[in-house]
């Protein structure tokens, strides 16, 4: 039922689901009949996976090191669907996995550079140079996939618009084109104009090349090097380590800050609730 579930998402996350399926899930019930797999043995599983789960590194006394509470949630949301698809199918007659307790997730601290921050950041990534590329992430909110994924016919110079239409993920190895994450994240992104002049610049550096910001070869860029450089980046400009994921924090930021309206905010980010936008970003806002 799990390799079923797999033929029904996008690459990227069946890639995901079959690391799941052939890491977690079979080495540690594969052998239990489907129509006898209970809810006792998926919770022995999920607590399993919680102390000794992870199968690529030991601690330094030679102990096996327990899965994060999120992917072990991630782990359960792939068995209950498959066990779902299963009692539609009527293959079993109820579902173990809803009677199981889930792991508590803590929420990660959200970071943002303070504002006097991305300037100095701004500056090593021109000296590195790739300051168009983290520009347009600063103005734009765009997820890494994304920010990769515009070829010269999304941008309309003139208009001053960007459309989201595809992300660059890697499957398998290999950079692919892929379908965006949902389908609120196909938009058309308003850009000022200095973001404009900007692009204008990385327009005459692309040359004749498909894409907007192309690798050396002249395919796309590849997903992780945009997170490798952004670590050296920062680690150049005397700054604190964030994630990508926390340029996205930074450019809702600034834009509360500035008086962009939460509902335009959202639109930007590829967001379905302005609501969600506005739940993220209360210290902010000051809302309550």
């Amino acid at each position: 039922m799990v390799r079923e579930l797999c033929k029904r998402v996008r690459p990227s996350s069946h890639q995901t689901y079959r690391g799941c399926i052939d890491n977690y899930i079979v080495p540690n019930i594969g052998a239990i009949p489907l129509e006898k797999l209970t809810s006792l043995d998926l919770q022995k599983l999920y607590k399993k996976l919680l102390t000794k789960g992870r199968i690529d590194s030991l601690e330094a006394k030679g102990q096996l090191k327990g899965l994060s509470a999120k992917t072990v949630r991630n782990i359960l949301q792939i068995l209950s669907s498959a066990l779902k698809l299963a009692q539609e199918q009527r293959i079993i007659l109820t579902n173990p996995a809803e009677v199981c307790a889930l792991p508590k997730v803590e929420q990660r601290e959200m970071k943002t550079l303070p504002v006097e921050q991305p300037r100095s950041f701004l500056r090593k990534t021109r000296e590195s140079g790739v300051f168009e590329l983290y520009y347009l992430e600063l103005a734009t909110g765009l997820r890494r996939g994304e920010l990769l994924g515009p070829k010269r016919g999304d941008i309309d110079l003139k208009r001053g618009d960007l459309r989201a239409l595809r992300q660059i993920s890697r499957i398998n190895g290999e950079v692919v084109e892929a379908p965006l994450k949902t389908k609120n994240a196909y938009r058309t992104l308003p850009l000022a104009e200095d973001t404009v002049s900007v692009l204008l610049g990385q327009k005459k550096k692309a040359g004749s090349c498909l894409w907007v910001f192309p690798s050396p070869n002249g395919g796309p860029i590849f997903p992780d090097s945009v997170l490798h450089m952004l670590h050296r980046v920062l680690k150049r400009a005397g700054l604190p380590k964030v994630r990508f994921h926390d340029l996205q924090h930074t450019f809702a930021t600034l834009a509360l800050q500035n008086g962009v309206d939460i509902k335009t905010r959202s639109g930007m980010l590829g967001r379905f609730s302005a609501g969600f936008t506005l739940d993220i970003y209360t210290y902010v806002t000051g809302a309550a």
